[in-house]
């Protein structure tokens, strides 16, 4: 057994040892970068399986400040995961990074070996996220993420539509940096702690500045909301979510709406899980289900409109925000078995699965047919079965369709809401649901009813075919079977 911050050193170590080799080996194939960050990766996936916690009087510093709990490893493998993917969606879209960074026959790698390593230092930035217990942690892990973020979105610098969502996404992200650091700043000040332990034991003392000022206490509380409200994409911090989803490289764009949400509900749920047992709750769980209604509806309902696949799926993004949102808003109310813990990660478990078979799909499809239009997939079904059967899968789980992980997401968020009796919330979810059904659908209607206009098919590499044959079999049997992740949280 090793400490489990020995994860996030070996992906710092293979992404300078990356970064080295894309420097100074100028000769060097740049796939061979990302095809070592995935070997890389997955050995520190299986690893994850041999990590411990603090032994029994190890009063070592890094312990006050880096949480080994079962939320921190789901969500450290929930970000190798999610890297691998990415890495394996990014060979796949080579051809298009090529076109717009100006390589050449010659060196037809040049300028893009850092689109292959820049994502393990996001991976580092995710993983110490989810065990930081300290508020000067979680910011330093977020600004790590973010800052990578900022280049890999701006990254294809001859589109303009890359260098506008890199510059939208800054400018926004800067400011929903800022709101985040003033709101933790407001929570020091009243705690006069930074460790969240020490916070939430604050709040039994009386004499505590948090419980004698409560509406301070809630104006902090909001400003790491709105700050957070950007990372997850929730209205109305979600302005930036379209134009960026549609700007970025498509690996990218999945990583932002994979990778940052799971990080903006994992941050979220470790600082606002003590105050929803306090005198602030009500008020605070107000807010996160007025958000969270609206989340939902806008989301779905601008998704019907879209023609285009990538923007379609930013507002696909944004109403499952709004789900989660919900689940979190009933933390301090439900009464059921499973906790909140277990079904956001089951949520975001099965989110990630479809999402990402999605977005692998429309990297091959815009790297061959070079649209990311909904037109670009009629008659997909003749042309490339395998990509029209894997995306009916993904399309039918995020629509909630029975025995897919997005059902059973859906079903165990309703119930909580249920026993919760936010029955206005539970309206709103379910004309959002309903309009889902029509947009998901539409794409389904598109690959096997619709005539294309030509007969070009699709390529699909071994690794690219296992990567999404994965994904659907995770989303199959999360759907008949999600017990093994609501049991790692019944504790």
């Amino acid at each position: 057994m090793m400490p489990a911050y020995y994860l996030e050193a070996a992906v710092v170590i293979l992404g300078l040892v990356l970064m080295v080799m894309e420097a100074f080996v100028e000769k060097a194939d740049k796939s061979l970068i990302a095809k070592m960050g995935i070997v890389g990766l997955l050995v520190v996936l299986v690893s994850l399986f041999f990590v411990s916690g603090p032994a029994e009087g190890d009063d070592a510093p890094i312990w006050s400040f880096y949480a080994v709990d079962p939320m921190a490893l789901f969500y450290k493998g929930f970000a190798l995961v999610t890297t691998i993917l990415v890495l394996i969606m990014s060979l796949d879209y080579r051809s298009v990074l090529q076109h717009y960074m100006g390589a050449d026959q010659e060196k037809p790698g040049a300028g893009i070996g850092e689109f292959h390593y820049l994502p393990l230092f996001t991976c580092a930035g995710l993983m110490w996220m989810a065990s930081a217990k300290d508020i000067v942690s979680i910011f330093v892990a977020l600004e790590l993420v973010t800052i990578s973020f900022y280049v890999l979105v701006a990254f294809m610098r001859r589109n303009v539509g890359s260098l506008e969502a890199g510059v939208k996404y800054l400018i926004l992200g800067a400011l929903s940096t800022g709101f985040f650091v003033y709101g933790l700043t407001w929570l020091f000040g009243l705690s006069g702690e930074t460790e969240l332990s020490k916070i939430a034991a604050a709040l039994g003392n009386d004499d505590s500045a948090m419980v004698r000022y409560p509406k301070a206490l809630l104006f902090s509380l909001a400003m790491i909301l709105v700050g957070l409200g950007f990372k997850i994409a929730a209205v109305p911090f979600q302005i930036w979510v379209p134009d960026v989803y549609q700007g970025a490289p498509t690996p990218i764009t999945a990583f932002l709406s994979v990778g940052s949400k799971a990080a903006g509900f994992v941050v979220g749920y470790r600082i606002m899980e003590p105050f929803f047992a306090n005198h602030v709750a009500p008020q605070l769980v107000t807010l996160i289900l007025a958000i969270s209604g609206a989340t939902i509806l806008l989301g779905n309902l601008a998704a019907v409109a879209q023609e285009n696949f990538k923007r379609l799926l930013a507002y696909s993004s944004i109403s499952h925000a709004g789900f989660l949102l919900l689940a979190l808003g009933c933390s301090s109310s439900t009464t059921s078995p499973v906790n909140v813990e277990g079904v956001m990660a089951l949520y975001l478990g099965g989110y990630l699965a479809m999402t990402l078979v999605a977005f692998h799909v429309m990297c091959l499809v815009r790297a061959q047919l070079g649209s990311e239009d909904l037109s670009a997939y009629k008659g997909l079904s003749k042309r490339s079965p395998f990509l029209a059967g894997v995306l009916l899968v993904a399309m039918i789980s995020l629509a909630g369709v029975p025995f897919t992980a997005g059902f059973i997401g859906k079903m165990y968020v309703f119930l909580m809401a249920l026993q919760s009796r936010y029955f206005v919330i539970i309206a709103l979810a379910v004309v959002g649901v309903g309009a889902g059904f029509y947009y998901y659908l539409k794409v389904v209607r598109a690959m096997y009813w619709d005539d294309a206009a030509d007969d070009q098919s699709v390529q699909i590499s071994t690794l690219s075919k296992v990567a999404m044959l994965t994904m659907v079999a995770l989303i199959v049997i999360l759907g008949i079977y999600p017990t093994p992740i609501l049991n790692l949280f019944a504790a």
